[in-house]
């Protein structure tokens, strides 16, 4: 079979620029996938802010409000200057410094309107559980003030009190979680989108590049093997080749994720990667007989593989791309793989509502796989036909 052993030895001739893709990959792909498994949150508990309490007078009232705030805040000791309370808003030391004037508190317990001087840091989340916390505190005391005449501020501080004590539970409900952790196999298949085309393109690219020179061509089909010998060994080389770059790295997976091999998320991302696999197999025969110079393939490969990687959510979350990128990374095959990954992952329920969309991602893949090809074949006949 010599057409399928000359296919052979080109592979072998580009194999070592071919393993530094594949090298960087599993090194990359293994550091970020184990750094980023997904956590499921198993209930809500509200985190303190930083706040600067500063008061210029003592009074029960004030001690039982900066006793109730002492739950939802940690108090940080900033001197009272006000260049100090700048830098402290700055560096974030405190998100919020709360100043109590002197005479609030009679103020207050007299029925008078009186303000609070507060300065946050702008558009802080956590600063509006501080303000809803003192507008609780201070409106139910300013209720108990206006109907209980005389009431005195231990007595007022001990019914706050007893009245702050009184929470709402918070349960946090989702939709069923599988089984199985699958973050780390999410994101290696993810990433296996930039390695797999990057190998894939400089490789077959290289094969038909050599087939397509014309002196080559015309010795090849002046042989004595028959062109159906020839396309069929050809053919393949390729399918070997591409199958093997396929196993090799899915097999890394197995390895590296042992324990949820066995699941059916697994295999639906195994046979996702395949379909993909087919689809970046049509590209290089595409970009293979397109291309007439050695040296363009390193920089086609690098525009191929990298381009929809950085657009599809392979490096990036597709949550975090905006709608046009989305929307324009829908036109590579690699959004739609990356797609089916994050529904195949987060998946617990297998039927076939659940997967449609799965395999309208893959149908999609494949459909581009068929055009690649087809649009291949269309090339490569009227660069036959020219020579």
């Amino acid at each position: 079979m010599p057409v399928f052993k000359l296919c052979m030895k080109i592979i072998q001739k580009n194999l070592s620029s071919m393993m530094i893709y594949v090298a960087v990959f599993l090194a990359v792909s293994t550091l970020l996938s184990l750094n980023s498994s997904k956590v499921q949150e198993a209930g809500f508990s509200q985190e303190k802010t930083n706040i600067a309490f500063i008061s210029e007078e003592d009074s029960p009232l004030i001690d039982g409000f900066q006793a109730e705030l002492a739950k939802t805040a940690s108090f940080v000791e900033v001197p009272d200057e006000t260049e100090k309370l700048q830098d402290a808003l700055f560096f974030r030391s405190v998100s919020y410094i709360l100043r109590i004037p002197k005479g609030f508190t009679q103020s207050f317990m007299r029925g008078e309107d009186v303000r609070i001087e507060k300065t946050t840091v702008p558009n802080s989340v956590s600063n509006a559980y501080i303000d809803l916390n003192i507008n609780q505190y201070f409106n139910t005391a300013a209720l108990y003030v206006k109907t209980v005449p005389g009431i005195t501020q231990e007595d007022l501080v001990r019914h706050l009190k007893a009245d702050m004590e009184i929470n709402t539970p918070v349960a946090m409900k989702a939709d069923a979680q599988p089984d199985t952790d699958n973050g780390f196999s999410e994101n290696y298949f993810n990433y296996l989108a930039y390695a797999l085309s990057s190998v894939l393109v400089l490789g077959i690219s290289a094969i038909m590049l050599v087939f397509n020179d014309r002196d080559l061509s015309r010795r090849n089909f002046c042989s004595p093997l028959s062109a159906g010998k020839i396309n069929f060994q050809f053919i393949l080389a390729n399918l070997i080749f591409t199958v093997a770059c396929w196993a090799v790295m899915v097999g890394f997976c197995f390895l590296l994720d042992y324990r949820n091999i066995m699941t059916r998320n697994t295999a639906y991302l195994v046979l996702n990667s395949f379909v993909f696999t087919l689809s970046m197999s049509g590209i290089s025969f595409l970009i293979g007989n397109l291309l007439k110079e050695r040296g363009a393939i390193s920089a086609v490969c690098n525009v191929v593989s990298l381009g929809p990687c950085f657009i599809s959510g392979v490096f990036v979350p597709q949550e975090l791309l905006n709608s046009t990128v989305l929307k324009i990374a829908s036109f590579t095959p690699t959004y739609w793989y990356v797609k089916a990954n994050n529904q195949i992952s987060s998946l617990s329920s297998f039927s076939f509502s659940s997967l449609s969309e799965v395999y309208v991602a893959m149908l999609i893949e494949a459909g581009f796989a068929v055009a690649f090809f087809a649009v291949s074949m269309v090339v490569g006949k009227k660069k036959r036909m020219s020579s």
